[in-house]
């Protein structure tokens, strides 16, 4: 995974629990066989859950990103080797 992955999966852990926070605290309607505050209890959890391992990502992804490209040439003298190495991250 990259860090835009984790990226994106914090943002959706935040909306879970904003919406969970919701359904869980100011939420009192009650409905027969459905329990709304459970329901935003488990949105609840599952989106601290999907933020933390959002977190991890982030933190645990390379910073540095370089690509290397080979090229060896038969030259008359012999073989000539060329490397090139970039970073991808930078602008």
């Amino acid at each position: 995974m990259n860090r835009a992955s984790g990226t994106g999966l914090m943002a959706f852990g935040l909306v879970l629990v904003v919406v969970g926070a919701i359904l869980d605290y100011a939420v009192t309607v009650t409905a027969s066989g459905l329990n709304i505050n459970t329901v935003g209890l488990i949105m609840l959890i599952v989106g601290i859950v999907a933020f933390l391992s959002g977190l991890v990502v982030v933190l645990t992804a390379s910073s540095r990103r370089t690509t290397l490209r080979e090229d060896v040439r038969q030259t008359p003298s012999g073989r000539q080797r060329y490397v090139e190495e970039r970073d991808n991250l930078a602008s």
